[in-house]
């Protein structure tokens, strides 16, 4: 057995080199290796060797399959090698790749852009970043927020609601709650994000857009507070020329409430008044229903008073860059998206 391994292992090794593709390289691991190959059976004949004998061919045996096996393996990996460079051949790897499709380098999006530059000012001015999750509570939504059981806010004509009651929050004045249910005042933070409401999609509407709000609660917070914060802002925003107006509304969770209009060249309206944002004094209710989650009286409305405020970016960002479908934000259209 001793002759027939080594012939065995000469025969194996020189197929294999022979081998000119990966069917041959295949063939020659079938024909020694396979369950009818030749080394196969002499493993079978093992049986007939004597005891003495046994442990000395036994290795033998292990070092030529080893031999083999890696043979094929080296062949194999030759084989892919030579293919790859057979197919390189004549490139110039020096020059410049083929641009596919758009060439021009990649932006922010217009709302991202706008998004941080908003959160580079409120940070100016001390706010700190918070976030939540998209799909609430009604409690975190509605309830803590002073709306009433009949507010048209509420109606699933209005409202995405999930099958366990839970909903896609319509405003990021939810982060709002959750802020103030885990730290206790002074706060001051801006909130950030996606709202969901039941919109017709058109030209000014979608049913996802990105809303930015703002809380800050404190002992002697006012109203000039308030009006200093959201001027400062929005001028840092538009220019000193921008000319504001608090107009009286009405939203559940402030009182007073308002909502802001502005006037600036920037935004070709230096003859008539734009709606961008509303805001507020936060309600003692909405306080007091955070105390009652907490257990305490951390938010005190007899000590703390703060504002709150909110915009879309969606909506600002159609205003300062004159664009009259805000459906351009999402449809992914190059032409559009490359001039931000």
């Amino acid at each position: 057995m001793d002759a027939q391994l080594s012939t065995l292992q000469t025969e194996a090794l020189a197929a294999i080199a022979a081998a000119a593709d990966e069917t041959a390289v295949e063939q020659a691991r079938v024909k020694y290796l396979g369950q009818q190959g030749a080394i196969t059976a002499l493993s079978k004949g093992m049986k007939d060797v004597s005891k003495d004998d046994k442990p000395r061919i036994g290795k033998l045996l292990n070092d030529v399959r080893t031999a083999v096996t890696a043979a094929l393996d080296e062949r194999k990996t030759a084989l892919l090698a030579a293919a790859d460079a057979a197919a390189l051949a004549g490139v110039d790897a020096t020059l410049p790749g083929t641009p596919s499709g758009f060439a021009g380098r990649g932006t922010l999006h217009p709302i991202t852009q706008l998004l941080d530059r908003t959160i580079s000012i409120f940070r100016r001015m001390g706010f700190a970043l918070a976030d939540g999750p998209d799909i609430e509570t009604e409690w975190h939504c509605f309830d803590a927020l002073n709306t009433p059981a009949d507010h048209p806010a509420r109606n699933e004509q209005d409202t995405f609601y999930m099958p366990d009651g839970r909903l896609l929050r319509t405003h990021t004045s939810t982060v709002q709650i959750r802020t103030m249910e885990k730290a206790a005042p002074p706060v001051r933070i801006i909130a950030p994000g996606a709202a969901y409401r039941r919109d017709e999609i058109d030209a000014t509407h979608l049913a996802q857009f990105t809303q930015m709000e703002g809380l800050y609660v404190d002992e002697g917070v006012s109203v000039a507070d308030l009006k200093g914060t959201l001027e400062f802002f929005f001028r840092e925003l538009f220019g000193n020329d921008a000319k504001f107006r608090f107009r009286p509304h009405f939203f559940p969770f402030t009182e007073p409430s308002y909502e802001v209009d502005i006037k600036t060249s920037m935004l070709g309206s230096s003859d008539r008044w734009l709606e961008i944002a509303g805001c507020g004094m936060v309600d003692p209710a909405v306080l007091e229903a955070v105390n009652t989650k907490r257990k305490d009286r951390a938010f005190d409305p007899e000590k703390y008073t703060g504002f709150a405020f909110g915009f879309g970016l969606d909506r600002l960002a159609m205003i300062m860059s004159g664009t009259p479908d805000i459906r351009y934000f999402t449809n992914s259209d190059q032409r559009f998206l490359g001039q931000f």
